[in-house]
């Protein structure tokens, strides 16, 4: 007898799950239920489609649910799912709906952090987590001929997002609750994107606390602070996201300390014939040897297809992750990967970190400034993370540094790797080499 195979949640890794398990056993009933109106779309492009650089807004969406139809895939869009009832495998679903399975995948993502303030006025203020909230943004901001823009947050999503409205002429302003913008980098490098923001003519307001949002007078909005009151035509929170899993905790489902849902290697749940892929599930870090929680769609993508083949009778085991992270800012890429010393202090390392300043190409082809720190286990040298700022070659240095996270390689051996050097790409000691070494004399 066929299997009945039902995912909630059509994203990453709830689409990568579907084509993968079908791919392996057709003769899985394979039924995606998605909230939202769209199905295996590109979340990540989403601000560039906002700043026009991604033209279409079909060139967001990866796969229809007509194609899914073609693979024997059945797909069910805006569809609220109301419980699953565990014992007798049914799924209940607004409208009287129920959709028996014997094989459950859970893939309902995450959700936008909204603050807890009072909002006068809704129309104009945004969160960016789903792709019609992208399709909204830009229809406002067109439609309202939007000149003003005040981002509240300062990690990775604001940062990429500052860039987008400010190239497409709105100016924008950064509210963050810290000092510096994105907290994951060195306080040397963030200072770095903050050179860059202002650059760029981006207000940066730190230390400063949202109180409310209001009608606005001389623009559609207010936000009252306790630093004073700023208007603008558009706000969008971005403080984050936690994981989406309360039909997880209504069913039972062990979560982790993260608080998203605890899986194995082959994401298999605490409970039989239930998995949990992508953004509301755990992943395990090579690094601190913990499990962590990882919004991002390329783990999500490999957690899918590794559930499909568990799911299909073809077993894969998801290896897990080193934490590597990049994002473009004007001129600058930022990258990051591994832990930091915090971290690798709760994970019985003792870590040792270095800042290195350097050229990202050869002196005679010009100068490129980068920023890169090292840090390493003082005991091993052993490589625990790395964080880089610059203006060329950044991305391409932290995944050359994840590699070596995944390999476990220490200092040493970073040292003397053997890189393709040529004069537009690095220094014949590439900044690798050198804050490798200066780490090892820190040592």
């Amino acid at each position: 007898m066929s299997r009945n195979l039902v995912i909630i949640g059509g994203g990453a890794g709830g689409a990568s799950t579907a084509a993968e398990a079908r791919r392996n056993d057709p003769s899985l009933n394979v039924k995606i239920l998605e909230g939202g109106k769209y199905v295996s779309f590109a979340a990540c492009p989403m601000p560039y489609y906002i700043a026009d650089e991604v033209k279409k807004k079909e060139k967001l969406i990866v796969r229809t649910p007509e194609k899914f139809r073609e693979q024997g895939i059945d797909v069910s869009l805006e569809t609220e799912v109301l419980s699953i009832d565990y014992n007798n495998k049914i799924v209940e679903v607004r409208d009287n709906g129920k959709v028996p399975f014997d094989i459950l995948v859970l893939a309902t993502g995450t959700k936008a952090i909204i603050p807890g303030i009072p909002v006068e006025v809704n129309d104009g203020v945004f969160t960016l987590k789903k792709l019609d909230d992208a399709f909204k943004i830009k229809t406002y901001i067109q439609e309202k001929k939007c000149r003003k823009a005040i981002i509240i947050g300062a990690g990775f999503i604001a940062m990429e997002m500052c860039e987008s409205l400010q190239r497409i002429g709105i100016q924008t302003t950064i509210f963050h609750r810290g000092t510096l913008p994105a907290n994951r980098w060195d306080p040397e490098l963030s200072q770095f994107m903050l050179d860059e923001i202002k650059a760029n003519g981006v207000e940066f307001v730190p230390e400063i606390e949202t109180k409310a949002i209001e009608k606005g007078s001389d623009y559609a909005l207010c936000a009252v602070t306790d630093k004073g009151n700023w208007e603008a035509d558009l706000i969008l929170f971005a403080i984050g996201v936690q994981p989406n899993v309360e039909l997880a905790k209504t069913m039972g489902v062990a979560l982790g300390q993260t608080g998203a849902i605890a899986v194995n290697s082959r994401q298999q749940t605490s409970l039989e014939n239930v998995y949990s892929v992508g953004d509301c599930c755990e992943s395990y870090n090579r690094i601190s040897r913990r499990h962590v929680n990882v919004p991002l769609g390329d783990i999500a993508n490999k957690q899918g297809r590794v559930a499909g083949r568990d799911i299909s009778g073809n077993p894969l085991t998801f290896p897990g992750i080193v934490g590597a992270q990049s994002f473009r800012l004007f001129n600058l890429e930022a990258g990051a990967t591994g832990i930091d010393e915090k971290e690798a202090v709760k994970s019985n390392y003792d870590p040792v970190g270095i800042v290195t300043w350097a050229n990202a190409i050869a002196g005679p082809m010009g100068y490129k400034k980068i920023g890169l720190k090292l840090i390493a286990d003082k005991s091993s040298g052993k490589i625990l993370g790395a964080q880089t700022v610059g203006y060329a070659g950044a991305v391409g240095r932290i995944n050359t540094l994840s590699v070596a996270l995944w390999s476990e390689m220490n200092i040493d051996e970073i040292s003397y790797l053997d890189f393709a050097y040529a004069p537009p790409y690095s220094g014949p000691w590439d900044i690798i080499h050198i804050a490798a070494q200066a780490l090892r004399r820190k040592i």
